[in-house]
């Protein structure tokens, strides 16, 4: 039976600590892409499932995501980082594997994602991308420098919608 690939974009983060906040600002941006409305700041997207390529945004990852998850044949998570990586956007691919969170109450996506293969047979494929954060104060808004890096990732996500560049592997 062949099926529409489903894609599901997926932003992290605090909104309300400035840089932490580059994921739902991103699905912000292609939801703007897609012709969509953005989601306010009390909105997860979870309402909304069910078209071909979905958008979503969450505080922190959670085990109970795996149930979602699994209705997916590709997954984009979008969420920052503090710097200590060399590249301003880092592009991992992940696998299912339990793996030990930064901070412990927090799920990293790969266990989410070896939660979803355990419980469903199966985990999507699956690419972080990961865009550096230059202002973690308490705040709204992105710094300038982040800003500019989520246009970027903004923009690689809809191509890779559009022309397959996370093909399967």
């Amino acid at each position: 039976m062949n099926h529409a690939r489903r894609i599901l974009i997926v932003g992290f983060g605090n909104q309300y600590r400035r840089d932490d906040g580059v994921g739902p600002y991103v699905i912000n941006l292609v939801r703007a892409a897609l012709a969509r409305s953005p989601f306010d700041p009390l909105d997860d997207g979870f309402d909304t499932l069910g078209e071909t390529v979905d958008t979503i945004v969450l505080h922190q990852l959670v085990p109970e995501l795996a149930e979602t998850f699994k209705d997916y044949d590709q997954l984009i998570f979008v969420d920052a980082h503090v710097g200590d990586l060399p590249e301003p956007i880092r592009e991992e691919r992940l696998d299912a594997a339990y793996t030990q969170p930064f901070v412990s109450h927090q799920f990293h996506p790969s266990t989410v994602l070896a939660l979803t293969q355990q419980l469903y047979g199966r985990a999507p494929q699956t690419v972080l991308l990961s865009i550096r954060g230059h202002d973690f104060d308490f705040g709204e808004g992105l710094s300038p420098e982040t800003e500019a890096l989520a246009q970027e990732v903004a923009a690689r996500i809809i191509q890779s919608i559009t022309d397959s560049a996370f093909p399967a592997r």
